[in-house]
């Protein structure tokens, strides 16, 4: 059977901030959405499927994305789903769903906050519940253990981890939607005492609140969904070889990505150390914009990140770019990697 060629019509994010102390999950979902299906030109009556990607541990309440449904109103009922994940994986949801055939326009979206808790010790809630977990490592632990191996191997230097948050500071100077970075040298960023070696603070992720939503629709004239995967590595980080990323080269083969031809490359990397890793893994160029929007380093909406890096990917196309490509991550060391395509209509 033919695949069903799935357009991203429209994107929007909330301001992406250190604390958002104003807005509920529902008035953060309402903004958004309906943000996304104005720059969409459609209205809530023409989505036929509805799916979010949240996390109720994260947001420190049950159903949470039970409540942040009001955001999209209690009449009509609409046709919903859920995933305790990532938004882009309700993308990846939603572009299935597409392709069943009944319905053909799509809303996605992603909330979260990484102000309500320490984040740092709730990702490593996500390790094995036996022989990791009850260590409580911290998630930037198990990032230097990777950053470690890396350096170890000669694969990369400190100064490859600066010069990719170098890169991230310059580039978020230009995105509105989120907190203005200190740009600084890299000189400077490699006298910054270590918080876990071989990382720095300034080499980890900086929290934020907010959300995000795209819409999704069987043709039109927005960027295409040229090609869309996701494979995982093995859970337990001592059964892999942390200075490789499989899932990511299986994803690339499954979509039949040409690094070659990529102009930009929106990556999810919560470490500068994974952005030097992905970029390696992917085969990108000096040619490619790597995270042009500031990426993660920046601005990471614990839930939403990913999905970012997805409308970024999509906002790019429609300024000119022929081919991006949004990349999400969840798990410990780059478990799981989404490859997400997309291409001028």
């Amino acid at each position: 059977m033919s695949r069903r060629p799935v357009h991203v019509l429209g994107f929007a994010q909330t301001p992406q901030v250190r604390r958002d102390a104003t807005f509920d999950e529902a008035e953060l979902v309402q903004r958004v959405t309906a943000a996304a299906l104005a720059d969409a030109g459609l209205s809530r009556s023409d989505v036929g499927f509805t799916c979010s990607g949240s996390n109720d541990y994260v947001m420190g309440r049950p159903f949470s994305f039970v409540t942040a449904l009001d955001g999209l109103g209690a009449w009509p009922p609409i046709r919903e789903s859920h995933v305790e994940m990532d938004g882009a994986w309700a993308l990846y949801e939603a572009w299935v769903r597409l392709q069943h055939g009944d319905v053909d326009v799509a809303l996605v979206y992603a909330f979260g906050k990484s102000s309500v808790g320490d984040m740092d010790a709730v990702q490593g809630l996500m390790l094995d519940p036996y022989t990791l977990a009850p260590l409580h490592p911290p998630a930037v632990a198990l990032a230097a253990l990777q950053a470690r191996v890396m350096l170890d191997r000669g694969l990369c230097t400190e100064r490859d981890f600066a010069a990719a948050v170098a890169a991230a500071q310059a580039a978020g100077l230009n995105n509105p939607a989120i907190p203005r970075p200190e740009a600084s040298e890299i000189e400077a960023l490699l006298a910054a005492p270590f918080v876990s070696s071989p990382l720095r603070a300034h080499d980890a992720a900086q929290g934020t609140d907010g959300a995000a939503a795209l819409v999704l629709a069987v043709g039109g004239t927005g960027p295409r969904i040229a090609g869309i995967s996701h494979h995982i590595d093995a859970h337990h980080p001592g059964l892999r070889d942390l200075s490789t990323v499989p899932s990511v080269r299986r994803s690339a083969a499954a979509i039949g990505l040409d690094a070659g031809t990529l102009e930009v490359a929106e990556l999810h990397a919560p470490y500068s150390s994974q952005q030097v890793l992905l970029e390696r893994a992917l085969g990108l160029s000096a040619a490619t914009a790597v995270n042009p929007s500031g990426g993660a380093l920046c601005a990471e909406t614990p839930m939403v990140a990913g999905l970012l890096r997805i409308g970024e990917a999509a906002a790019a196309v429609r300024r000119g770019a022929r081919r991006a490509l949004g990349h999400a991550t969840s798990g410990p060391c780059l478990q799981h990697n989404l490859l997400c395509l997309l291409e001028a209509p």
